[in-house]
């Protein structure tokens, strides 16, 4: 039978850590999967160790190598080689429960179709500790930027999309030089369109680690600002509150003036809201600034 899911993750120089997936994906209980590996320019063997695995032939894996262009340029390759209906991400130190995929298939069999964009479960900590809260126990169905801005749901999840929508929403805008962009980008678009379901279950287990994007975002934050900026505008738009669009206001502010960007509030598609968060924003690129000095500096006395 053809796997309806699609297991992809975007990796680079992560040799030391991709078994972690590898051993949870060959326990699965269900193996109606694909493990569709995007290798972003790794030159630590990644590619003869993946090969290996392909070898053994225990689990389906695809393996695509590109030159190096960030998380979210190997998403974008993923999303457009997956052929699966449904595909999630599991980043490259993160390996899934011996049930999740199992677990996926179950629900989406029972309750999915086209009238939603995909489920939504939990990710967990290596102890089994669940990261922020779980989700709402009355609602069946709600959209991403409802679930944290509405109902104040908080931490990381792990998302399951049906590919029909990740390839029709936008893909992520590439910035010479940048090689980071807000993942939540393309969720946002999806959002527009459907819900998603919502599962109470850990379906991946998390390790944030010290080389992790999640760990520097500040960094991110710094040497990314023209996407940021970009990414910004979209955000402001669909910001489920006003507190939020203000939010995402002040935010724009300050990566235009990290990026040295002109005329930003004529840029801008809130720009009234954007004219009142100029102190607010002149004073979070002041501290992102100081942040990456005293960054800098400990790096240099190391």
């Amino acid at each position: 039978m053809k796997p309806i899911l699609t297991i992809f993750t975007p990796t680079y120089n992560r040799a030391y850590t991709l078994h972690l997936g590898y051993e949870s994906l060959k326990k699965q209980t269900c193996q109606s999967f694909v493990w569709l590996i995007i290798d972003d320019g790794s030159n630590d063997g990644t590619r003869s160790l993946v090969q290996g695995w392909i070898e053994e032939g225990i689990i389906s894996i695809r393996y695509h190598y590109q030159e190096n262009s960030g998380m979210h340029g190997a998403h974008n390759t993923a999303y457009e080689l997956i052929e699966t209906e449904l595909n999630v991400c599991i980043d490259s130190d993160d390996y899934m429960p011996v049930d999740a995929v199992q677990k996926i298939i179950t629900y989406w069999n029972q309750f999915g179709s086209e009238e939603v964009a995909g489920i939504v479960g939990l990710d967990a900590y290596q102890n089994g500790d669940i990261i922020g809260t779980e989700l709402p126990a009355d609602l069946s169905t709600c959209t991403l930027g409802e679930l944290y801005g509405v109902h104040k749901v908080k931490g990381d999840k792990k998302l399951v999309y049906r590919t029909a929508l990740t390839k029709t929403t936008p893909a992520y805008p590439i910035f010479s030089g940048e090689k980071y962009y807000p993942l939540s980008y393309k969720y946002i678009f999806i959002d527009q369109l459907k819900p998603l379901l919502l599962l109470n279950e850990v379906l991946c287990h998390v390790e944030y680690l010290p080389d992790g994007s999640s760990l520097n975002m500040l960094n991110q934050y710094y040497k990314n600002p023209k996407g940021f900026a970009f990414f910004r505008q979209t955000a402001m738009i669909h910001a489920p509150s006003l507190k939020e669009k203000l939010r995402e206001c002040i935010h724009y502010v300050s990566s235009c003036l990290l990026s040295r960007k002109k005329h930003f509030i004529q840029a801008s598609p809130l720009k009234g809201m954007t004219f009142v968060a100029l102190p607010f924003g002149y004073l979070l690129s002041f501290y992102v600034r100081y942040e990456q000095r005293k960054r800098n500096a400990m790096g240099s006395d190391q």
